[in-house]
């Protein structure tokens, strides 16, 4: 082969390769603070999905009193079978179901994210996983720098919720609280389940 072939040839192959290397190995968006939660004693009723084997829905989770959050307004909601559809980085052991929602308004974004796994002890690593290995992926457009989370265990149930946007941080505070304000329908399991 001569060499006016071959040099264009390794040139194209090194460019896909580092296109390709680019690609997968781009930073995934963190938020700026984030806050972990395990399980407690208060959760035990439902430590474990043989205690609440019933499956959450997206109308138990994201009702009509919460299609506005503070100054955030429901912008789409999903339902995953397979949890590491949700996450980047990390992965959901024993997880049947990961429902989503996120919301737009007043200048900020958020997503609320709950996970239904086996136990309080995966929920636990979940949690964890999430404050070390990696994250739930970026549904929404904010700046991840400036943003905030929290990832809660409750039980054998993980919420997510992480709000950013060009508010104030007292503004994304709120927004935050109004977002992990969702995970209130892990209540009504408790109760069922006493």
């Amino acid at each position: 082969m001569s060499r006016r072939v071959v040099i264009p040839v390794v040139i194209v192959v090194v460019v896909i390769i580092a296109a390709g290397w680019l690609w997968l190995s781009r930073e995934k968006p963190r938020p700026g603070v984030f806050r972990a939660e395990p399980t407690s004693a208060f959760y035990a009723p439902i430590d474990s999905r043989q205690k609440d084997s019933a499956p959450l829905t997206l109308q138990e989770v994201f009702t009509s009193a919460v299609q506005t959050v503070g100054a955030m307004r429901l912008e789409g909601k999903q339902q995953f079978t397979d949890c590491d559809e949700v996450l980047w980085g990390a992965s959901a052991e024993g997880c049947t179901q990961a429902l989503q929602a996120t919301y737009k308004g007043g200048g900020m974004a958020g997503q609320f994210v709950i996970f239904n796994l086996s136990d309080g002890r995966a929920a636990d690593a979940l949690v964890k996983a999430l404050g070390e290995d990696g994250f739930v992926r970026q549904d929404v457009a904010f700046e991840a720098a400036g943003s905030r989370a929290q990832a809660r265990a409750m039980g054998h149930y993980v919420t997510v919720s992480w709000a950013g946007g060009s508010a104030s941080a007292q503004d994304l505070i709120n927004a935050l609280v109004k977002l992990d304000g969702l995970g209130r329908v892990v209540q009504s399991r408790i109760i069922a389940a006493i």
